[in-house]
């Protein structure tokens, strides 16, 4: 299945539905920062968005430094955003909900 990147229209529609979202690497990923109190309350975030992405096989670039967890998405099949990023996104803010 071919999976279709955004146009600057849809991605720019689509960015205003995802709080915290940036746009990153020339409108072809979105990003976000997320904090926690902890190590551990860090590292459990990024086990349940591991699970999420291993059930959507749609897998985020990430960084994490102790309390902090930064993650980009986009699709690599696409060359870009496509709406799996934008339903990872959605994902990964009901976790934090």
């Amino acid at each position: 299945m071919t999976v279709e990147q955004l146009t600057e229209e849809e991605r720019d529609s689509w960015l205003r539905g995802l709080t915290g979202w940036a746009l990153a690497r020339e409108g072809k990923a979105i990003e976000r920062t997320f904090e926690f109190a902890d190590f551990s309350e860090a590292f459990a975030f990024m086990t349940r968005v591991a699970m999420i992405a291993e059930t959507r096989d749609h897998h985020p670039e990430w960084f994490n430094v102790y309390n902090r967890v930064e993650i980009t998405l986009t699709t690599h099949d696409a060359g870009g955003l496509s709406l799996r990023d934008v339903k990872m996104a959605r994902k990964i803010d009901a976790l934090l909900a």
